[in-house]
C-alpha cells in the first residue's frame, strides 16, 4: 500500500472512530434534556456509524466508499445544530470536522486503494469498443 493511500485509510479510521466516541459523549453526556429515548438515540445517533466500522477497520475499499453515505447524515446534523441549537454549537462544530475527516479519508482511501487494486471502472470508450467488439464478433460467427 503507497504511503498516501495509508495516511488517508488512518485518516478515515481514526476520524470514523473519534466521531463515534463523540456523537456518544454528545448524545449520553453532554447533552443533559433528552427529548428522545436512550434507545432511540442508541439506533438513530451510534448504530450507523457502526454498520460499516468493520469493514473500515479490514481496510475495505468498498466500505470506505459506501461509509460516505453514512456520515453524510451526520454532517447534516452538525450543520443543523451549529444553525438552530446555540447551546450546543461547538458540540457540533466537532462533529463537522470529524465528518469532514472521515469523508475525504474515506474518498480518497477507495478510490487510491482501488486503483492499487485494480478496481476502477473502465473509461466508457474502452467499454463501448470491448462490447462491439464482441457484438460484432457474436454476430459474424452466426451468419
Amino acid at each position: 500500500m503507497a504511503s498516501d493511500t495509508r495516511f488517508f485509510r488512518y485518516l478515515a479510521l481514526v476520524s470514523h472512530t473519534l466521531l463515534i466516541a463523540w456523537v456518544t459523549l454528545w448524545q449520553f453526556t453532554f447533552t443533559k434534556d433528552h427529548t428522545y429515548s436512550v434507545t432511540f438515540i442508541a439506533l438513530f445517533y451510534v448504530l450507523p456509524l457502526l454498520l460499516p466500522y468493520w469493514g473500515v477497520l479490514k481496510g475495505k475499499p468498498y466500505t470506505h466508499a459506501w461509509a460516505n453515505f453514512v456520515v453524510l447524515f451526520y454532517l447534516i446534523h452538525g450543520c443543523t445544530v451549529v444553525y438552530a441549537v446555540p447551546n450546543e454549537r461547538w458540540y457540533a462544530v466537532v462533529e463537522i470536522l470529524l465528518c469532514t475527516g472521515m469523508f475525504i479519508g474515506c474518498s480518497a482511501f477507495a478510490r487510491k486503494r482501488g486503483r492499487e487494486l485494480g478496481l476502477g471502472l473502465k473509461k466508457l470508450k474502452e467499454e463501448m469498443k470491448e462490447e462491439k467488439a464482441y457484438f460484432e464478433g457474436t454476430n459474424n460467427s452466426e451468419g
